[in-house]
């Protein structure tokens, strides 16, 4: 069966919205959990998911093949690492729009290392992106440390991204799936078990949200993205990743209550504007989901 143009585009915004409706689930239980130590089991879950369907792929992909997986894998980690680093000492509003820029490095990294063009629609696109984060987030504050770690996630998402526009259609979605997900357990445990942070999860709370983060989130949701990696450029993968902000900030209203201001509705819908103008398949499918007139 042929797919429909949109139908990689439609499956990658379903990734972020479930990356941004976990932000709910993750906070509440990072009240009760360590980070680290839930990032560890998160990923061992993920891992756990994933390994009996990417065992028979795994076994056939060459060595170059593994090792550039555990490579991404590695990027995927750091990033995660960077970011919750940089957290820690700076605002959630800045750790949510200085790590949006990967939307702006991604496509110049792509183009440097692998000559990938991008369009006039493109840039537009990515640059209402940054100005719907800008509207979503707030102007940067907080530490100058915090944002520098943040940055420096921000940066080595952008590499991960590049990398998977060359690494995704080369090798079999799930074993490339499945080593980054390992890889990143086995970073975050050596980190948990560095710092003390790992113990045995307790409570419905923190293990809902190991559970949507782990199968969903981490193994189902890498798994579809990977797959679509393989389908795209790493500029547009990078602006459809941009909307996991508004998803979290919509989804944030919706089941905990949170307060959205004038301005991040119309960052919101700036960000969305922006997928539209960039991506011929958005703008595809939002005029056949249009209501037609007369008839």
């Amino acid at each position: 069966m042929r797919l429909r143009p949109s139908a990689p585009l439609l499956a990658l915004v379903g990734v972020t919205a479930v990356w941004g409706v976990t932000f709910v689930q993750v906070q509440d239980a990072l009240a009760l959990y360590p980070l680290f130590g839930f990032l560890a089991v998160r990923f061992a879950v993920s891992t756990v998911v994933l390994a009996p369907f990417a065992w028979r792929s795994l076994r056939g992909t060459p060595r170059a093949g593994v090792v550039a997986g555990i490579g991404v894998g590695g990027l995927l980690a750091a990033a995660y690492g960077l970011q919750t680093a940089g957290l820690e000492l700076t605002t959630v509003a800045s750790t949510g729009f200085i790590t949006g820029l990967y939307v702006v490095f991604t496509p110049l990294i792509a183009l440097a290392a692998f000559g990938t063009p991008v369009s006039r629609p493109l840039w537009v696109g990515i640059g209402l992106a940054l100005v719907g984060l800008l509207l979503l987030n707030g102007v940067p504050g907080g530490s100058t440390v915090g944002n520098a770690l943040v940055l420096g996630n921000a940066l080595v998402q952008a590499f991960q991204i590049a990398a998977m526009e060359r690494l995704a259609p080369r090798y079999d979605p799930r074993a490339l799936t499945f080593l980054q997900m390992a890889t990143s357990f086995v970073g975050f445990t050596v980190i948990a078990l560095m710092l003390g942070q790992l113990d045995v999860p307790r409570g419905g709370t923190v293990w809902a949200a190991l559970l949507v983060t782990g199968v969903f989130a981490g193994a189902l949701g890498y798994l579809v993205a990977t797959w679509v990696q393989a389908r795209t450029t790493a500029a547009r993968a990078a602006l459809v990743f941009t909307l996991e902000a508004p998803f979290a900030a919509l989804f944030g209203v919706l089941l905990a209550g949170e307060v959205l201001g004038w301005a991040g509705y119309v960052g919101c819908a700036v960000m969305l504007a922006g997928l539209v103008l960039a991506e011929p398949a958005a703008a595809s499918t939002l005029r056949r989901l249009a209501p037609r007139r007369g008839g």
